[in-house]
């Protein structure tokens, strides 16, 4: 039998033994939530980090990588700034930030291009409204100057003209980089008059010296005929405005393997080579044209090359330098946009300068028969002369009597009057009104030419100001061509 003091040891010492175990084990909860407060700081600590590491990245996409990648929509040389972290490149943090700013460039691109567009529908019809007005007035001017003969009052409609004809070219070129049509079709025409069309639309036209190389008759389709005028007179622009004013402009039409080129050179400044990337960027028509691309206010003339150049298949290079340190133009124009006129029949307009080059006759091809001495052109000729008492000798005769070969006489060449021999202005007699009126007057028919090819319409038969507005009505439906 168990006795009283043993059963209470045996419960003291259980009791003792459960209170151990149950004192480690509390020592053990408390040491593992040590460490899991301590985890719990350590996570929290590293979330703050995260969050405003975060928060530093998305102000920093906020306040400099949106408004770059904005920017680089219009500018795409600037470059984009990176995340602030490194290590978030490639991540799926780095990847949404991305994302982002693609999608952004999209938008932006998307939206200024419909803005655009709008910009150039309002333009567009705009333009044709001063066109049309504008081509009235050229009606009226031209009647006046039709009906009066007083030199000076024509001299005074002349300069009014070309004042007109200035407001136009700007118009006009304003139409098409909108993307109007050219708005007027001509007939075929020699190419030196569409040149010379061009050159008469500037002020400052006198510096303009054409050179022209071409063959009797070259003449251009009717399609390319304002086309190739409007592109001559905007790099004929560019090079007077960029150049000296005491300086002249030097055009030269040569023909090429694959067709023709004018060559227009000047002596001014010349250009950078990031001004000359961007300007034969324009010139080419590769990419679209958006106005708020050509500056405040905006420079219209490259854009309207480039438009034209992509439009009827023209060329345009401005990379090189001309010989006299300023750019050199060149308009290339392709065999299939070319045709022939004859000179006798339609000939150029009076003001357009000669061709150097003349009509040869193919000549006949020589023959090999015995006994034909002009198939030779060296072959010893007996010309029978005539003397004094009427009778015939050889001549060239000597005492033995052989025929004595003909020396050629090459005929001298004419003396070209150098340009510098000509008097300064300065000492130049004022000149009389109908002088004046006479050069303006070839002025007027060189620009005549150029719009209407060679037909010359009678005083009666003047185009009203309602055929111009119809075919300014067109320009919509000659976009769409």
């Amino acid at each position: 039998m168990i006795e009283l003091p043993d059963l209470v040891a045996g419960g003291l010492a259980a009791g003792t033994l459960s209170a151990l175990a149950l004192g480690g084990g509390l020592l053990r909860l408390r040491r593992q939530q040590t460490r899991q407060r301590a985890e719990i700081s350590a996570l929290r600590t590293q979330l703050d980090g995260s969050l405003r590491a975060f928060t530093a990245e998305v102000e920093h996409l906020a306040a400099r990588r949106v408004p770059a990648a904005a920017q680089r929509v219009a500018h795409p040389h600037l470059a984009v700034p990176g995340p602030l972290q490194p290590l978030t490149v490639g991540t799926p943090l780095g990847i949404a930030l991305e994302n982002v700013l693609l999608a952004l460039q999209a938008e932006v691109a998307s939206q200024r291009t419909r803005v655009d567009a709008a910009a150039q529908a309002g333009m567009r019809g705009a333009t044709r409204e001063i066109q049309a007005a504008l081509y009235r007035l050229q009606d009226a001017l031209r009647r006046l100057q039709q009906r009066y003969d007083d030199p000076e009052l024509a001299q005074t409609l002349f300069q009014l003209d070309h004042e007109n004809e200035q407001s136009l070219r700007r118009a006009q070129v304003a139409a098409v980089v909108c993307g109007a049509w050219v708005g007027l079709a001509r007939e075929e025409s020699h190419l030196v008059d569409a040149v010379t069309g061009g050159q008469a639309r500037l002020a400052g036209y006198q510096r303009v010296k054409v050179h022209n190389h071409l063959e009797p008759g070259t003449a251009l389709v009717s399609h390319a005929v304002e086309p190739v005028a409007i592109i001559v007179a905007e790099l004929l622009d560019n090079a007077l405005r960029h150049s000296a004013p005491d300086t002249d402009v030097v055009v030269s039409l040569e023909h090429v393997h694959h067709g023709v080129c004018v060559t227009v050179d000047d002596a001014g400044l010349g250009m950078t080579r990031d001004e000359r990337d961007r300007a034969q960027r324009l010139v080419a028509g590769d990419a679209p044209i958006l106005l708020t691309d050509l500056g405040d206010p905006p420079r219209m003339g490259l854009a309207a090359i480039g438009r034209l150049t992509r439009q009827f298949d023209l060329g345009v290079d401005v990379s090189s330098a001309s010989p006299y340190g300023g750019v050199r133009a060149v308009l290339r124009v392709d065999s299939h946009l070319l045709s022939r006129l004859d000179p006798a029949d339609r000939p150029p307009a009076p003001s357009a300068p000669r061709t150097t080059r003349r009509s040869v006759p193919a000549a006949p091809a020589p023959t090999h028969t015995y006994g034909t001495q002009d198939a030779v052109p060296d072959a010893p000729r007996h010309h029978t002369a005539t003397d004094e008492n009427g009778n015939g000798h050889g001549e060239g005769d000597g005492n033995d009597g052989l025929p004595q070969r003909r020396r050629r006489r090459t005929r001298p060449a004419p003396a070209a009057v150098p340009e510098a021999s000509a008097p300064p202005a300065s000492s130049r007699p004022a000149r009389r009104p109908e002088e004046a009126a006479a050069a303006l007057g070839a002025l007027q028919s060189g620009t005549a030419a150029a719009r209407s090819g060679a037909e010359a319409a009678p005083a009666a038969d003047a185009p009203t100001a309602a055929a111009h507005d119809t075919d300014h009505t067109h320009d919509e439906g000659g976009a769409a061509r």
